[in-house]
């Protein structure tokens, strides 16, 4: 036996006829799988807007709850083209001294993410490091030609003298 392709439009539809020839709500939302709770909902949905109303509705909020107001961005982004100069923070600063206690004033980084989206940042270029490159080991012909010396810094004793410990290897204990 195949396996049944259904969409979840034809299980919703399915659902609300079956709530319509009157079954009860318990048994169907048993049945399907869903909680009371959900079946009300899609069946108060059904019931207010028709078919349209079982359709997957958009998860995009209505609003966001911090979102800058338009008029806002739009005096950062036409005081960055009036100055090219100043950045965020002289702009934050100008934004304080206009708008003065009549709406929140956003943070410097919030100003920076608004210049950078409408492309009015220039982003600083990397610095290609190359590798350091040191001085190449000779090879010596006989012993104790070549020492490496490190200097490890100074070291206060508990005496109050100064002891400078250096390190001292041959090419042989390499």
């Amino acid at each position: 036996m195949p396996w049944r392709e259904t969409s979840v439009m034809e299980e919703r539809l399915r659902f609300v006829a079956r709530l319509l020839e009157g079954e009860g709500m318990s048994d169907v939302c048993r049945e399907f799988g869903i909680s009371r709770k959900t079946g009300y909902k899609i069946f108060n949905r059904y019931k207010d807007d028709g078919l349209e109303a079982l359709t997957d509705r958009s998860r995009r909020p209505v609003r966001y709850a911090n979102q800058l107001q338009a008029q806002v961005e739009a005096l950062i982004v036409s005081s960055k083209k009036d100055k090219p100069h100043w950045g965020a923070r002289k702009i934050r600063e100008l934004l304080v001294r206009r708008l003065a206690g009549d709406m929140r004033i956003p943070s410097t980084s919030t100003v920076h993410a608004i210049l950078d989206r409408h492309g009015l940042v220039t982003h600083a270029r990397r610095r290609c490091r190359s590798k350091a490159e040191g001085t190449a080991l000779s090879h010596p012909l006989a012993p104790n030609e070549l020492w490496c010396v490190d200097f490890k810094g100074e070291f206060k004793l508990g005496n109050g003298r100064y002891r400078y410990p250096l390190t001292v290897t041959d090419q042989a204990s390499r």
